[in-house]
């Protein structure tokens, strides 16, 4: 059987590490996993055109909106967030899911962010920074962890109307604040921060700023991992706040789509052990 990634840029890409070590360890040594440089526009052609000898297909950047639109039968929450990442051969077409939220709940769950719903009512809240795809997943990633609150900072309020709908179709109504308006008031009660933002998105000094106002109890994700380590994971990891990846949401997002391709138990310790070889990044331990 085959699998692959597709997007444009995949070359940097860790996700054949991971599938490899997964194949491999379960025995499926007659499998392939392999990294296919394909845009938005060549995706659905790309996909047509695989025969039964394709058990999925994995879907970065700039492809996830397409690889949605072209799926015989579309998850749940795959159809909130507005994204597919992962492509499974189902009855002779395609079925679509969104294990970004798996990665993004998992990398929570790793940093052993609290539970959210057992936090007195108020100070249950999440501030994600940015408004793009890895956002979307972002909200979805919280709404699985328990989150009461989700507050969005974004650039520009219009442009991130598709975001503020994901929010809504999870029960989060807080209004979006700005940059120029975050405030300490924002960050004070922060259970958790996730960055969805470039790592040079952020002015000198207001990563800084931003983690000096988290609670000593809130978790940091930064969906960045190159390079590493950002302006905000290093002021986190300097006050002794738990501090998630990229990595550690690419790794928890692929267990879900190796068990969908396979129909196995995904070997989670050895895809951890597999990844950890290729980066100087620590990755977190696997939640027990």
């Amino acid at each position: 059987m085959r699998a692959a990634l597709l997007g444009s840029p995949v070359a940097h890409s860790r996700s054949p590490v991971l599938h490899r070590a997964a194949y491999a360890a379960l025995g499926l040594d007659d499998w392939t996993y392999e990294a296919v440089e394909c845009t938005a526009e060549e995706l659905p052609g790309w996909v047509a055109a695989r025969d039964a000898s394709w058990a999925g297909l994995s879907v970065t950047m700039p492809g996830k909106r397409a690889a949605l639109e072209l799926a015989s039968s579309v998850t749940p929450r795959a159809r909130r967030v507005g994204a597919a990442n992962t492509l499974v051969r189902r009855d002779g077409g395609w079925a679509a899911d969104c294990t970004d939220v798996d990665g993004i709940a998992g990398a929570l769950r790793a940093a052993q962010v609290r539970d959210f719903r057992s936090i007195a009512a108020g100070i249950a809240d999440v501030v994600v920074l940015g408004s793009g795809a890895t956002a979307c997943a972002a909200i979805a990633g919280v709404f699985e962890v328990g989150s009461d609150s989700v507050t969005l900072v974004v650039r520009d309020v219009a442009r991130a109307a598709g975001t503020l709908a994901v929010a809504r179709s999870h029960g989060f109504h807080r209004r979006p604040v700005t940059w120029d308006d975050l405030d300490v008031g924002h960050l004070v009660t922060a259970k958790s921060l996730i960055n969805t933002t470039p790592a040079d998105a952020l002015e000198p000094g207001l990563a800084e700023r931003i983690v000096a106002a988290l609670p000593p109890w809130s978790v940091v994700l930064d969906a960045i991992y190159h390079p590493w380590p950002t302006p905000l994971a290093a002021a986190a990891a300097a006050r002794g706040l738990p501090v998630a990846t990229g990595l550690d949401m690419l790794l928890h997002q692929a267990f879900g789509q190796v068990e969908q391709f396979t129909g196995l138990p995904a070997p989670r310790e050895a895809m951890h052990e597999a990844l950890a070889a290729t980066t100087d990044v620590t990755l977190l331990p696997l939640p027990g």
